[in-house]
């Protein structure tokens, strides 16, 4: 998509998130004909929203200035476009932030502000700062959250699909190295085994040549076998030559599996052993030589110490290579990382020969197992089984998305378990202040009107009842400078009757007293 047509649609979306909010204002203030509200509703709406895209934090602190702000002056009615408001704003200011420090600090303040506001200037005290605490959690952490999980999983996606390419890319240079490396090796393994019979067959038909007994015809044909056997070595040499150049150079093949495991054993690995290759093509023996090779090598370098079991076994049309290390008594060696380079050498040593070749853990050690059969045909090679050796690429990715599935799972345990925390506290706060203000009921019908305040003090709970009837209170006494207060009747917060004592007080005596209920008229 072009840079152009990106930047409109992006303000297309800005403009019909606005519009929607600012529906959403108008719809929630015309009805109430609160012009005031519907003026400040529109301006936390353009604010927010023209800053969401350049500064995110700004208008995430914008909105949460109108939802804290806005209800105070509103008693017990909270508009509800300030939590459509606040919900949108606060996803847009987690999907949009580099960093999630600025939305922190940004909530954290306004959270330190507003709650303790609510709680002294609410008109039901305890219970408009319950109320802000859900709108803090539920309207504006959880969707900041959600928009930060957005916005990771978009970027997780994003780097793990470059350097996917980048390893992948990587890892199959390096595995056409090892083929290349392994290649390199069967020349040598040919040139050695071929230019051998080719000398014997040019030093045979040299001999012919000069033998008696044989007419001028056979011997010009043991000297054109002999001249064939020589042409023939040296275009050998020269393939092998070719073949030498694209790849590193390598050691070939040298001597038969005994000396093989024999020198292992000289070495200090201790090395349990079955080997039967009688009834082995060359070839297979060579490829089940490398594969022994390898796994002693690896054995070696990862599991130092470690028990090894070999067993190699010819029978019918085809020979079993099985290589078993137990779990290095001592752990691997420092700094020993696998590359699997050998490993990839031998899955296409044992491909070029027909077989297959599989390599991972076992019962806390490790485990090369190959097959190779004896008559295979080119036509029958088969694929590298990569089962037990996935790519590094991929474990990058499994781990991308396990680091998505974390952050989802935070995006909705945190809100979550914040709000249990605070719902915990509160209770027991709410509990502690409902049984700390109960006045007992013999003591309120002793109480007389006229009473000095003095005497009625010491007699009262430590602490006055928030939790009481809003609707049921009669009319204050027209007395100048009265003061109330408020007790509980000592039924419990359970209970349908929910009523509350009250007593007044006014140049310092008790000028009424009365019981009120929920609905009371």
């Amino acid at each position: 998509m072009r840079p152009v047509t990106k930047r409109r649609w992006r303000a297309a979306l800005d403009a019909a998130i606005g519009l929607f909010l600012a529906f959403t204002v108008a719809a929630g203030t015309l009805e109430t004909r609160s012009y005031g509200e519907l003026a400040v509703g529109l301006a936390i709406v353009a604010g927010s929203v023209v800053t969401a895209r350049q500064y995110p934090a700004v208008s995430l602190g914008i909105a949460l200035a109108g939802a804290l702000a806005v209800p105070f002056p509103y008693g017990d009615r909270l508009p509800v476009w300030v939590i459509f408001v606040l919900v949108a704003m606060s996803y847009q200011a987690g999907l949009r932030m580099s960093r999630a420090r600025p939305g922190i600090l940004t909530g954290t303040v306004f959270a330190v502000l507003g709650l303790p506001l609510a709680l002294v200037f609410g008109s039901d005290g305890l219970g408009d700062w319950a109320e802000m605490v859900a709108i803090l959690v539920f309207a504006g952490l959880s969707p900041w959250l959600l928009g930060r999980y957005v916005r990771v999983r978009g970027e997780l996606a994003r780097t793990g699909w470059r350097r996917a390419e980048e390893m992948e890319s990587r890892q199959r240079l390096v595995a056409e190295q090892a083929r290349l490396r392994e290649r390199a090796r069967i020349a040598s393994d040919m040139h050695d085994s071929l230019g051998h019979e080719l000398s014997l067959i040019a030093v045979r038909a040299a001999a012919l040549e000069v033998a008696g007994g044989l007419d001028d015809a056979q011997r010009n044909a043991a000297a054109q076998l002999r001249t064939s056997a020589a042409t023939a070595t040296e275009r050998l040499r020269e393939i092998i030559g070719v073949l030498r150049e694209d790849a590193a150079p390598v050691e070939p093949v040298q001597g038969d599996l005994g000396e093989l495991i024999s020198r292992a054993r000289a070495s200090g690995l201790l090395i349990e052993s079955t080997v039967d290759t009688a009834d082995a093509p060359p070839m297979v023996a060579r490829a089940a030589y490398r594969v022994v090779q390898e796994a002693l090598t690896n054995v070696a370098k990862h599991a130092p110490g470690a028990a090894v079991t070999v067993r190699v076994t010819s029978a019918g049309a085809q020979t079993d290579v099985r290589v078993v290390n137990a779990a290095p008594p001592a752990g691997p060696l420092p700094g020993a990382a696998s590359g699997q380079v050998g490993l990839i050498g031998l899955r296409e040593r044992v491909r070029l020969v027909g077989g297959t070749l599989r390599a991972g853990p076992d019962a806390g050690g490790f485990a090369v197992t190959a097959t190779l059969p004896h008559g295979a045909a080119p036509g029958e090679l088969r694929e590298v089984d990569d089962e037990a050796a996935p790519s590094a690429s991929a474990r990058a990715l499994e781990l991308a998305r396990r680091d998505v599935r974390r952050s989802l799972i935070q995006a909705v345990a945190v809100p979550l378990g914040l709000f249990a925390v605070v719902l915990a506290v509160a209770g027991v706060a709410f509990l502690y202040q409902w049984n700390s203000s109960d006045l007992p009921a013999g003591l309120y019908e002793r109480l007389r009107v006229g009473q000095p305040r003095s005497e009625v003090a010491p007699q009262l709970p430590e602490n006055q009842r928030l939790a009481r009837p809003v609707r049921g209170e009669p009319p204050l006494p027209p007395v100048p400078g009265v003061v109330c207060e408020y007790y509980g009747t000592g039924r419990s917060w359970l209970d349908n009757d929910y009523a509350a004592y009250r007593l007044c007080f006014a140049d310092g005596k008790l000028v009424a007293k009365d019981r009120f209920a929920e609905g009371a008229t």
